[in-house]
């Protein structure tokens, strides 16, 4: 009788040994489902903090192209304008209005 005693207190520890277990595994397996969430998470905000960096650099990039081809394109309709400008005086010899309206009619 002793031994069924000793058999069925060690099944009863046996049994309460792996339950313990088996809440211990699962306690760190959620922990380290946590801490990979937390670590993806993460990873997340940098790819997104670097995504708006590498956004921000192209605008400034992009805004620093128009205005270079907008302030070029100044200088080149100012050219013209002077050159078209010298043109009219040189061919203008005070008697009539400018080669715009003195044209022949044909």
């Amino acid at each position: 009788m002793a031994w069924r005693k000793l058999l069925l207190v060690s099944c009863f520890l046996a049994a309460l040994l792996l339950t313990m277990l088996q809440e211990g595994t699962g306690a760190s397996v959620g922990t380290s489902q946590v801490a990979r969430q937390e670590a993806q998470e993460a990873e997340n905000r940098q790819k997104l903090w670097a995504d708006e960096l590498r956004r921000e650099y192209h605008e400034e990039q992009r805004n620093e192209y128009e205005n270079f081809v907008e302030e070029q394109n100044d200088e080149q309709e100012e050219r013209s304008r002077e050159a078209i400008e010298q043109w009219r005086q040189w061919h203008y010899d005070g008697l009539y209005p400018s080669y715009l309206y003195n044209r022949h009619h044909i």
